[in-house]
C-alpha cells in the first residue's frame, strides 16, 4: 500500500507540553495513544486536519476527527470536564460533518473551565497510532491554532473498525459482559456511566476487581481508580457501544455523571471527604502562595548574609535596598492577606458567594485589630485590646497567617447565605442576605470561632515543634518516608494547611523542606529508570517525568514509572527518609512555601543552605543508585 504523509496542525493556541505531564493516567500513560497536550491561551478549538467529525460528545468537551487518509485524532478539552455537562462549551459542528483545517469546532469559556474543571490542559491524541509508519511531534513550545504544525505522520494502512457481536447480535455484548464480571459483577456496581474515552463505575468494593482479566482484554486500554470512581479506558466511539451493550446485555442501569460521582463520593470515609475539601480549597490558591514563596526566596538572597558572603547583597550594594524592599512587599502580600485568599476559595467551595469570602478574610486582618503575630507579647504585657459587648470582653485581635479561623468562618458564612437565600425573595436578597450573613459570621467569629480555632492551631503548632525539637531525627525520618505515600492518597493536601499554620505562627516551617526533597527523590528514581531501560516508551516517560518531579510535580513519575515498577518508589522513600532525618537534625527551615523540587532552595532560610544542599545530594544519589542497581537485574528478566 502506498504511504501517505500528513501534517496535523494545532487545534488550539497555547503552550505545548508532553503527554506524560498530563495529570490523568488515561493520557499520561498513553492508554488512548500518543500525542501532545496544549495549555490553551483562549477558548477556540479548530480542526487540525481535513476530514470528518466522527464524534462529538453531548457534553461538547471532546471531539474526534478522522482524516481522509485514515488518521484518527481525539481532542479532549480540559480534564474531568465531562462533569460540566456542556456548561461553558458551544459546539459548531456535529457528527458526520466534513471540515477543513482551521474550521471552528468548539468554543469554550476558558476562565470558567479553569475555575470549575480539574485542569484546562487539553490532550491531543492520535488514537490509531499503530497504523502509522512515522510519527513526528513538534519541538516548539508554543503553537497557533490552525497554523502551527503539531504532528507530521506517515500512514500505510487504514485501521478498520471491528465490532464483535454476542450470540444475541448486540455489538460488543461479550466484551461488556466480561468487563462487568471483571469489576466484580452486577452486585458490586453501584452506578455506571461513560464519557468520551472510558467507562466510569462507582463500585461497592474495588478489591473485587480482577485487574488481570481487564488487562488481558484487547478492548481495554487501561484501568485505574480516582476520586471514588473506577475507570476503564476503552477509546472514543467504541466506549459508547460498549456502554450500550453493557446496559442491554448485563442489566446495568444507565446513570448520569452526577449520580456516579455522588455514589463514588459516598464511598469515601469522613477523613477522605475532609481531605478532598481541603484540596478543593487550597489547590486554587497555590499559584499565589508558590509565587509569593519564590519571591520571598529572591528577597532572602538579597537581604540576608551568609549566602555569597558574610554580608548581604544590599549591605555590599546599598543601591539594591529599594528593590529588595519592594520585592519583600510584593512577596509578603499573599501571606499577609492569606485569610482573604482562603476565604475566597473556601466560601466558593462551600457554595456561597466567593466575594463575601474575600471580605470575611479581610475583616480578620483589618489593620484596626491587634496583629496575630503581636498577640503573645501583648498578652504578656496585659495590653490586648478588647471590645466590651454588654459586659463581655472580646479580644480585638486579627488572624494574620492563620488557617483554621477563616476555614470555619467561611463554612458558617456560606451556610448562613444559603439558608437566607432560600427564604428571602429575590428583590430583597441584595439588601438582606449579605449584611446579615457577614454580621452574624463576624460576631460569632470574633466571639467563638476565632479564639477556639486560634487555640487549636497553636496546640497543633506547639505539638509539631515539640516533636521536631525533641525527636528531630525520628520526625524527619518518618515524614520523609510517608510523604510520597501521602501524595498517592491525596492526604498531602492536609499538610499544606499545616505548613501555612506553622509559617503564620512561627515564621517558618520544618515540614516543607522535607516535601521538596521527597519530590527530588521521586525524580531521581525515575531518572535511574531512564538510564537503565532500553524500552523507548519507558525511557521517554521516565525522562520527562523525572524532570517534572524535580520541578515539583511528582504525579507523572509516581504513577507513570515508580509505582508501576515498585522498587523505584521504595528507593525514593529510602532516600527521602534519610535526607529528612538529616536536614531536620540540622534544623533546616523554610521561610515560605515555594516550588517543591530543586527550585525549593530559594525558600530555604539562608543560614542552612549548605545542609539543604547535602540533603539534595542524598535524595539524588541514594534513590538513583538503588533503583539503577535493581533495574539492571529486573529489566533484563522482564
Amino acid at each position: 500500500m502506498v504511504s501517505k504523509q500528513e501534517v496535523i496542525y494545532a487545534p488550539l493556541t497555547g503552550k505545548v507540553s508532553q503527554l506524560d505531564q498530563v495529570p490523568d493516567p488515561t493520557f499520561s500513560e498513553k492508554m488512548m495513544g500518543d500525542g501532545l497536550a496544549i495549555e490553551p491561551a483562549d477558548g477556540n478549538v479548530v480542526a487540525p486536519i481535513a476530514g470528518e467529525v466522527v464524534q462529538i460528545f453531548p457534553t461538547k468537551h471532546a471531539v474526534g476527527l478522522k482524516s481522509k487518509s485514515g488518521i484518527e485524532v481525539l481532542i479532549h478539552i480540559g480534564l474531568e470536564t465531562v462533569s460540566l455537562d456542556g456548561e461553558g462549551f458551544e459546539a459548531h459542528v456535529k457528527q458526520g460533518d466534513q471540515v477543513k483545517v482551521g474550521d471552528p469546532l468548539v468554543t469554550f469559556d476558558l476562565d470558567f473551565i479553569k475555575e470549575k474543571a480539574a485542569s484546562s490542559i487539553t490532550p491531543i491524541v492520535i488514537t490509531n497510532g499503530n497504523t502509522l509508519s512515522t510519527f513526528e511531534k513538534t519541538d516548539g513550545l508554543e503553537v497557533v491554532a490552525g497554523e502551527s504544525m503539531l504532528f507530521k505522520t506517515t500512514i500505510e494502512q487504514t485501521m478498520e473498525k471491528q465490532e464483535t457481536a454476542s450470540k444475541g447480535g448486540v455489538p460488543y455484548g461479550d466484551e461488556a459482559k466480561a468487563i462487568v464480571a471483571a469489576v466484580g459483577g452486577l452486585d458490586n456496581i453501584n452506578a455506571a456511566t461513560h464519557c468520551v474515552t472510558r467507562l466510569r463505575f462507582a463500585l461497592d468494593d474495588e478489591d473485587q476487581v480482577d485487574h488481570d482479566a481487564l488487562e488481558n482484554m484487547a478492548i481495554v486500554k487501561g484501568s485505574f481508580s480516582t476520586n471514588g470512581q473506577f475507570q476503564v479506558v476503552i477509546g472514543q466511539g467504541t466506549v459508547d457501544k460498549v456502554h450500550a451493550a453493557m446496559v442491554k446485555e448485563t442489566g446495568v442501569g444507565e446513570a448520569t455523571k452526577e449520580e456516579v460521582k455522588a455514589a463514588g463520593g459516598k464511598k469515601q470515609n469522613p477523613l477522605q471527604r475532609g481531605i478532598k475539601i481541603l484540596a478543593d480549597i487550597f489547590i486554587p490558591i497555590l499559584p499565589a502562595i508558590v509565587t509569593a514563596g519564590l519571591l520571598m526566596g529572591l528577597n532572602n538572597i538579597l537581604a540576608n548574609g551568609g549566602i555569597f558572603a558574610a554580608e548581604s547583597v544590599i549591605e555590599m550594594y546599598p543601591q539594591w535596598a529599594g528593590i529588595a524592599d519592594m520585592i519583600d512587599i510584593i512577596a509578603n502580600t499573599a501571606f499577609t492577606f492569606l485569610p482573604a485568599l482562603i476565604g475566597w476559595s473556601a466560601v466558593k467551595r462551600f457554595g456561597g458567594n466567593e466575594l463575601l469570602g474575600v471580605v470575611l478574610g479581610l475583616i480578620l486582618v483589618h489593620p484596626a485589630l491587634l496583629n496575630a503575630w503581636d498577640y503573645g507579647d501583648a498578652l504578656k504585657e496585659g495590653g490586648v485590646p478588647v471590645w466590651n459587648l454588654f459586659g463581655l470582653g472580646i479580644d480585638k485581635m486579627g488572624y494574620q497567617g492563620q488557617v483554621l479561623p477563616v476555614l470555619f468562618a467561611s463554612w458558617l458564612l456560606a451556610k448562613i447565605e444559603i439558608f437566607l437565600k432560600k427564604r428571602i425573595i429575590d428583590s430583597l436578597q441584595l439588601l438582606v442576605v449579605a449584611p446579615i450573613a457577614l454580621l452574624v459570621t463576624g460576631f460569632l467569629t470574633f466571639m467563638i470561632i476565632g479564639p477556639v480555632t486560634f487555640t487549636i492551631g497553636n496546640w497543633i503548632t506547639d505539638g509539631l515543634v515539640f516533636t521536631f525539637d525533641h525527636f528531630a531525627v525520628l520526625g524527619g525520618l518518618v515524614y520523609g518516608a510517608i510523604y510520597a505515600p501521602l501524595v498517592i492518597t491525596g492526604m498531602h493536601h492536609t499538610f499544606l494547611a499545616v505548613d501555612l499554620q506553622l509559617i503564620g505562627s512561627t515564621g517558618s516551617t520544618f515540614l516543607w523542606p522535607i516535601l521538596a526533597l521527597s519530590n527530588i527523590a521521586q525524580g531521581s528514581a525515575a531518572f535511574a529508570m531512564f538510564f537503565a531501560t532500553k524500552n523507548e516508551k519507558l525511557k521517554g516517560l521516565a525522562g520527562t517525568s523525572g524532570i517534572s518531579a524535580w520541578l515539583g510535580i511528582t504525579e507523572p513519575a509516581l504513577f507513570g514509572v515508580n509505582l508501576r515498577y515498585r522498587y523505584p518508589f521504595v528507593a525514593a522513600i529510602i532516600g527521602s527518609a534519610i535526607a529528612g532525618a538529616f536536614i531536620t537534625m540540622q534544623h533546616v527551615l523554610a521561610s515560605s512555601i515555594g516550588v517543591g523540587g530543586v527550585p525549593g532552595i530559594f525558600s530555604i532560610a539562608p543560614g542552612v543552605w549548605g545542609s539543604f544542599f547535602i540533603g539534595m545530594a542524598i535524595v539524588i544519589v541514594i534513590p538513583f543508585v538503588i533503583t539503577y542497581v535493581i533495574a539492571q537485574r529486573k529489566l533484563k528478566t522482564e
